[in-house]
């Protein structure tokens, strides 16, 4: 059967020919040269039926679903390279030195062995390399296969129903009465044979499909065996399933740890972590995951153990922790089932890079262990002795009832004298519950100081439910110290009977003996009953405090929460107006760059307006020169004489005045208001003989200059600028127009 599911039975012979030779190095890609000449023929015939098995489907399926054994799978890996990228060529040669050298690389290169099965197996080399991992390539036990598999299994019925629910849409083992199913039903039955106690368990039947998608059933057998001895699997999958509830308290722990809000909503919600992450660790993500990703984890499920688990499950929950929070019971159930296996379509990578970013502390994952173990074993002691109490208490009603039916009490002296050491013990005992009460009482009263100590108006409501709570508890003691009472004033009214009856009685014959011997037996059961029933009372009391105080713990964290709660609001709330004060405060910038702007370019137009009144000053100073030369011209050419004199000067005088006019415009156009205004220029003239003088100035009424040496006429531009150096040059410089005239009557001239 082993050789059917590895090959088709065209190829049976040449399967059985490579398996021998699997130790052997020549098989390996990476050293061709050392084959034989007979490896070589071998050889060239695996490369032609690999062809032939690569064209036809129906042997190619086969192929996929269970894998030829060993070495004919490095035969063909190194037949099948030509086709593949370097990349993969370079990969399938690396393992396949890996796999010549394995206890090499093991021992001194294990970092990058676990580096490589992180980043996934060649599936191709997945059969050998797992095994290899293991250490399941040389097992005794493989050698008893062919003999299980003719025995009787009682679980045969059980497998046989849930082989159909094993990869229900995958080619291999979708058919009924498949090969495929066959060979699952035989590793199953052959397993339940050799571990009687485990059996049979459905979860496991994924983990062994999917080996034999890479391997022959026998190697799959003893994979799957050490498996179950060294993987923690066995412990998984016991009927008791111990191991099971331990790791969903580690994970639990990693999640209270790690994701407190998704852990404390899964707390609200009544959400159980084994409600969604059972089938993880059972199955190796094999039932929740695509299977192209849960093989990839299965990898490094193989190298590293259930530590992966862990590691993916958490990534898992992080990388879903928005949506779930929204979410109730049903619908994290759906998104569970339906959502997270659709988000590892794209492929297994990012979820295994997101994996290795979890903590996960060894050291932490051993001490819940202990806790978790401690815990378990205080449960067990509670329910042994429970179970105890309940035995006697019914054993004690049987012997009750059996006296009873037999006749009247009758009560010898020994009797009497053990009642009534048992009722002072009893009266003790109800000395006892009263101190206990007491003290009950005595806390009740501090716990309503401390309530009425608190400030806080909002926690009044839950304190005096809290109160309330306290006091029905403290009914139901007061309660059952009634009944206990009223059972020790029957005993003593008994007691009383039996004394009125019993006087004068002492002698009687020993068949009444032995009634008053039994009657006492049943008096002291009854008594027995009495304090098992107050000592059971007792540990009732005991759990009611221990109920209030777990009740005070989660009212104190529930305040706790809605405190960080009002201050993660408060926070936001801080954030949002610092957020509101800076983009105020970049408007206000923006604002003021603007404005400085706008003062920049007015600046540039005033200056701009500076330098053209400037240039036209300059234009009208250029005039006035001007004229001064065509005024001397004028004094060569001879235009000027003493009869037209007076003429001429008038009409200088208004050139001068438009002169002085379009200035003054200028001047008015630069506002400039403490600028001097433009004085205009001043002409005086005189006549000096014949006593006649003729005397001109302009409106602002400047005086004449007279000269010692005789009559003249003197022209003076008073032309000012707004720059103070142009005003000391034309100071210092003089610029006048003197017309002079001669003293004698007979000749007038004019100078410039």
């Amino acid at each position: 059967m082993a050789s059917q599911v590895a090959t088709p039975t065209s190829l049976q012979t040449t399967a059985t020919s490579s398996s021998t030779s699997l130790s052997s190095p020549a098989l390996s890609p990476s050293s061709p040269a050392l084959l034989s000449p007979d490896d070589v023929e071998l050889l060239a015939k695996l490369e032609e039926q690999n062809r032939l098995l690569e064209t036809d489907s129906k042997s190619l399926r086969s192929m996929n679903g269970s894998r030829r054994n060993s070495g004919s799978s490095l035969v063909s890996s190194s037949s099948a390279s030509s086709n593949l990228s370097h990349l993969e060529e370079d990969s399938w040669i690396l393992w396949g030195r890996i796999v010549n050298e394995w206890e090499e690389v093991r021992k001194k290169k294990e970092k990058q062995l676990k580096d490589l099965v992180r980043k996934g197996v060649p599936h191709h080399f997945r059969a050998i390399v797992w095994q290899l991992l293991c250490n399941a390539q040389n097992m005794p036990i493989k050698d008893q296969y062919s003999e299980l598999l003719k025995m009787t299994s009682p679980c045969e019925k059980l497998i046989r129903r849930d082989i159909a629910r094993t990869y229900p849409e995958h080619e291999f083992f979708k058919e009924k009465d498949s090969l495929g199913q066959e060979v699952l039903f035989n590793v199953m039955k052959a397993y339940s044979l050799v571990d009687r106690e485990v059996g049979y368990c459905q979860g496991s039947a994924f983990i062994v499909g999917l080996l034999l998608m890479q391997m022959p059933e026998e190697e799959a057998f003893c994979v799957f065996v050490k498996l179950m001895q060294d993987y923690r699997l066995r412990e998984l999958f016991k009927p008791s399933m111990a191991e099971l509830g331990l790791c969903m308290y580690q994970f639990e722990c990693m999640i209270q740890e790690q994701l407190p809000e998704l852990h404390m909503h899964f707390q609200a919600q009544s959400f159980h972590t084994s409600m969604y992450a059972s089938s993880w660790f059972l199955t190796i993500f094999l039932t929740s995951f695509p299977l192209a990703v849960a093989t990839r984890i299965f990898d490094i499920f193989m190298c590293e153990g259930l530590e992966i688990v862990f590691r993916v499950g958490l990534a898992i929950l992080q990388m879903n922790q928005t949506e779930l929070i929204q979410l109730d019971m049903e619908g994290m159930l759906q998104h569970f089932q339906k959502v997270i296996p659709h988000q590892l379509d794209s492929g297994p990578d990012k979820v295994i890079q997101a994996a290795y970013q979890v903590k996960y502390n060894a050291k932490k994952m051993k001490k819940l262990e202990k806790d978790y173990t401690t815990i378990k074993t205080k449960e067990m002691e509670e329910q042994v002795e429970i179970k105890r109490l309940r035995t006697e208490n019914r054993l004690l009603k049987q012997r009750i009832d059996t006296l009873e039916k037999k006749g009247a009490p009758r009560y010898s002296e020994e009797s009497v004298l053990q009642l009534e050491r048992e009722l002072v013990q009893a009266r003790l005992k109800e000395a006892e519950s009263q101190c206990a009460l007491k003290e009950m009482q005595d806390k009740i009263l501090e716990m309503e100081k401390r309530n009425t100590s608190l400030p806080d108006d909002t926690n009044v409501v839950r304190l005096q439910e809290e109160l309330i709570g306290v006091k029905l508890r403290e009914a139901e003691a007061l309660t059952g110290l009634k009944e206990l009472r009223q059972q020790v004033r029957d005993l003593e009214d008994h007691w009383q009977r039996h004394l009125a009856r019993t006087t004068g009685r002492w002698k009687d014959s020993p068949r009444k003996n032995t009634l008053s011997e039994l009657q006492d037996e049943l008096m002291s059961v009854r008594l027995r009953e009495a304090e098992a029933q107050a000592e059971l009372r007792e540990t009732r009391q005991r759990m009611l405090e221990l109920e209030t105080q777990n009740q005070i713990h989660s009212n104190h964290l529930r305040r706790a929460e809605q405190e960080s709660q009002c201050l993660q609001e408060r926070v936001q709330t801080l954030t949002v107006q610092n957020k509101d004060l800076h983009v105020q405060l970049q408007e206000i910038k923006r604002r003021q760059a603007e404005i400085e702007c706008k003062s920049k370019e007015e600046v540039m137009a005033v200056r701009l307006r500076e330098a053209d009144n400037i240039a036209a000053m300059a234009e009208l100073q250029q005039q006035i020169s001007e004229l001064e030369i065509q005024k001397e011209e004028g004094k060569v050419q001879g235009q000027l004489n003493h009869t037209d004199s007076s003429q001429y000067i008038h009409d200088l005088k208004d050139q001068i005045a438009e002169l002085r006019h379009e200035i003054c415009c200028l001047k008015g156009q630069r506002g400039l208001a403490k600028q001097p205004a433009f004085d205009g220029i001043h002409i005086v003239n005189h006549y000096v003989g014949d006593d006649e003088s003729y005397h001109s100035s302009d409106e602002d009424g400047l005086k004449d200059t007279q000269q010692s040496d005789g009559g003249r006429i003197r022209l003076r531009p008073n032309l000012r600028d707004m720059d103070s150096e142009e005003d000391e040059d034309e100071e210092e410089d003089g610029e006048a127009l003197r017309l002079t005239v001669p003293s004698s009557s007979s000749h007038k001239s004019t100078t410039v």
